[in-house]
């Protein structure tokens, strides 16, 4: 057996020598090739199980060529939103014969990269990458090593890649058309950084709600907030001192709602008697809550499903001479946060 940082690794060498075969025989036998009858199969592997034996994957990768392996290189991996997509990326690679490793880039092009890099290190198949947004340099880089890659929840238009997002547009405009159905005027929005080209679509949306219902625009309610961390209470206490009237918030996604939500009840108001919500991702679908967040979901599969299924396809299919954009429709999920707006209150 061989000692590497203080831990013993059996051999191919050592399963021959506890069961008298060559090493070739072994292992052809745990490759469970043709040419060796069954019932010496059975005991060289029944012999590798009882000694330890475990496969060397990277020496495997660099003789066939691949690993059947997936990065998802993901921004913020407390978010329930992106733990949701990390399980139903593992399930749907996992039945297709992939395994799967998360890489966290807390919002930064600096871990970024370093998630790259590490992920090309490891001889990945393909990645999975929800990036960043401040420039497209790691998108360039990535496209330019030649590794099959997907971007999912956020595209790039200057580059032309594989994406598959939601429709944020959309949502956006349902999210706030539900709002304002409700009577709502005074639309708080709370949006990301203005890079995030799926901050940008849903902020288009509440902008073409508003037009429809003649809804004169506030530049003064459309607000950004972090999207990592508690980014909400800093500017509602802002809006608060400014005197800043608002009977409805739409929240960019659900975490951002649900950090509203505390931070109403810390300013005495009630939910949604005072202020009703809307975030975006349905993050409850997978999450029992105390309450049921009016929110904006998916209407057909996860896009954690439609992601795998294209960039696998990329690996066992090569380079297409088109790139793909898949944009999944969104439905609005009513809950118990949005009561239609009072007369006392409008």
């Amino acid at each position: 057996m061989e000692r590497r940082r203080g831990k013993c690794h059996v051999l191919l060498k050592d399963v021959a020598k506890a069961t008298g075969y060559s090493i070739n025989t072994v292992s052809r036998a745990l490759r469970r090739k043709d040419d060796i009858n069954h019932e010496t199969g059975e005991k060289i592997r029944r012999a590798a199980q009882e000694l330890g034996y475990i496969n060397n994957t990277i020496a495997s990768s660099l003789r066939l060529g691949y690993t059947n392996t997936i990065a998802v290189i993901l921004g913020d991996i407390a978010n329930p939103h992106f733990a949701s997509i990390t399980r139903g990326v593992e399930e749907r690679a996992r039945s297709l014969g992939y395994a799967s490793f998360l890489l966290n880039t807390d919002e930064s092009e600096e871990l970024e990269r370093k998630a790259i890099e590490t992920a090309l290190n490891k001889n990945v198949d393909g990645v999975l990458l929800c990036p960043v947004q401040r420039t497209t340099g790691n998108i360039s880089f990535l496209r330019s090593t030649g590794v099959p890659f997907v971007l999912i929840g956020r595209r790039c238009p200057e580059l032309e890649t594989d994406y598959v997002i939601c429709n944020d547009h959309l949502g956006g405009y349902q999210a706030t058309r539900h709002l304002l159905s409700h009577g709502h005027r005074d639309i708080l929005m709370l949006h990301g950084p203005q890079y995030i080209s799926s901050v940008r679509e849903r902020v288009a949306g509440y902008r073409q709600a508003l037009a429809e219902f003649r809804v004169p625009l506030q530049p003064r309610l459309i607000r950004e907030v972090s999207i990592t961390g508690s980014g909400c209470a800093a500017v509602l206490d802002q809006l608060e001192a400014e005197g800043t009237r608002y009977t409805a918030v739409f929240a960019f996604s659900d975490m951002l709602a649900w950090e509203t939500w505390a931070h109403q009840r810390k300013l005495g108001r009630r939910v949604p008697e005072d202020c009703s919500i809307v975030g975006f991702d349905h993050i409850q679908r997978r999450v029992i809550l105390p309450f049921q967040l009016d929110t904006v979901g998916l209407v057909s599969r996860p896009i954690s499903l439609a992601a795998v299924d294209l960039l696998v396809q990329r690996i066992q299919d090569g380079p297409a001479p088109t790139h793909t954009g898949l944009i999944l429709d969104t439905q609005l999920i009513p809950g118990d946060t949005v009561v239609p707006l009072t007369r006392e209150k409008a």
